[in-house]
């Protein structure tokens, strides 16, 4: 796999200056580069993942095993460890997500209002890219793919910092998708830069005329010390403290398997179950086949005291108490906190209290709960009787995702192309001064609706 432009990679011991410039010039050549070129370059990509997939593997198996030496030492958790493998499963998915990136609507140039303000005096609201997007994150080596990707169709250059543990995967990854990018017309070089070391982030922050949008996937400590220490915009990708709420009137056989395919099926990541939350009233029906199944996976329960007596008196010893920080806690391993509540109201209050405003679901058949659950919880995602596990860019057609923001500006939840812009507004005229608008004799705005869009 053999290196492309030097301009291209941008590895060969280029400042994050330099390489922040290069992007800045970029982004202002691929933000005109047309549907139709972009997408082609996402099919290269897609091909050259499957092409290049003996070198990527390898790659990857040399961060795992340093990584494992890593977790035997203490100095790195297992669940860091399985986010940072890569298998055949996981190339195919990445793959697909490339492919549909391509298939999506181009988000930039759409019209997103149009109203005149007087006969040819037109203003259209048009969307455009946000420009340079800094992008840091650990572990995961689909991230890389997955950001620069989304960068790519909507028009954005990017700056890319992973983890350490991940760095032979990520310049694999990288080198792949820089070199397909631009082995066709219309793509500039320098749209995707790679940076190196840990001093470059806090470069990074610094840079605030070539970045627009810096977006970091990490603890909510790392999120906040992005946001303490640049004046760049930041959409976090914070912790997910996610939970799963069985209410009394649940389908037993059906929360079953939802509660373990939200803590189970992936934990290591941040839409799975931290916390279950059981109305006292279905507790007794439900709660000890629950934690048998989670115990046959390996899942550590923590209960609260209600949950440690009513397991205690069906035999089931073993269960650790929870403490008030577990309610506050993202594991992203086989751990699950669990609480009985007096009903829904006590379930919300909860949820809003301790969750991080990512996703929680309730399992119930009865409508009106369901209802005033998906209404009060104040998260990002909110479900009813579906597994936590389905916020996610890719499950909700997004193609891929950025990241999972919790916060409540620009863009929320799973963040896909739609996150990636922004728009500007276009006033066309045929002469027209504020002069004739204001005043004693003013000429009236028409302020028309306008049912066609803008086209360059």
């Amino acid at each position: 796999m053999a290196v492309g432009k030097e301009e291209t990679v941008g590895t060969s011991g280029r400042g994050i200056v330099e390489k922040a410039k290069m992007a800045r010039a970029a982004a202002l050549v691929l933000a005109n580069v047309s549907t139709a070129a972009k997408d082609a370059a996402l099919l290269r990509i897609a091909a050259a993942l499957n092409e290049h997939r003996e070198q990527l593997l390898a790659a990857n198996k040399r961060d795992v095993e340093l990584a494992a030496q890593l977790v035997a030492g203490g100095k790195m958790s297992r669940a860091l460890l399985d986010r940072l493998k890569l298998t055949d499963a996981k190339l195919d998915e990445m793959i697909l997500s490339v492919k549909d990136v391509a298939k999506l609507d181009d988000p930039v140039g759409k019209t997103l209002s149009a109203i005149e303000l007087d006969t040819d005096l037109e203003l259209y609201q048009v969307a455009c890219p946000i420009g340079v997007i800094g992008a840091i994150f650990e572990s995961r080596p689909d991230v890389l793919v997955q950001i620069s990707t989304l960068c790519l169709k909507t028009g954005n250059a990017v700056l890319l910092k992973g983890g350490s543990e991940a760095r032979s995967t990520n310049e694999a990854l990288f080198t792949v998708v820089a070199e397909a990018a631009s082995a066709g017309a219309g793509i500039p070089d320098g749209w995707i830069q790679l940076l190196e070391t840990r001093e470059d982030v806090d470069a990074m922050l610094k840079l605030h005329e070539y970045i627009d949008l810096i977006v970091p996937r990490g603890s909510d400590q790392f999120v906040r010390y992005i946001q303490d220490n640049s004046s760049i915009m930041v959409l976090g990708h914070s912790e997910g403290i996610c939970h799963v709420y069985v209410d009394r009137d649940a389908d037993v056989p059906m929360a079953l398997e939802i509660c373990y395919d939200a803590k189970v099926q992936y934990p290591a990541v941040c839409n799975a179950a931290e916390t279950l939350l059981v109305d006292t009233q279905i507790a007794r029906e439900f709660l000890p086949r629950m934690v048998d199944r989670y115990r046959e996976a390996g899942v550590e329960v923590r209960g609260c005291p209600r949950t440690l007596g009513l397991l205690e008196r069906k035999g089931m010893v073993g269960i650790k108490p929870a403490t008030d920080d577990d309610w506050r806690t993202e594991y992203n391993d086989l751990i699950i906190a669990v609480k009985i509540v007096e009903g829904v109201d006590e379930a919300i209050a909860h949820i809003n209290t301790y969750g991080s405003g990512h996703t929680d679901a309730i399992v119930t058949e009865n409508t009106a709960t369901a209802l005033k659950f998906l209404r009060f919880v104040d998260s990002s995602s909110v479900m009813q009787n579906a597994s936590t596990r389905f916020s996610d860019g890719f499950r909700y057609g997004k193609g891929a995702e950025v990241g999972i923001s919790t916060y409540k500006v620009h863009a929320r939840g799973p963040v896909g192309l739609e996150g990636l812009v922004i728009y500007k507004y276009l006033l066309m005229g045929a002469g027209q001064v504020v002069a004739t608008y204001v005043g004693k004799d003013a000429k009236p705005f028409t302020h028309r609706k306008l049912t066609r869009s803008f086209s360059f």
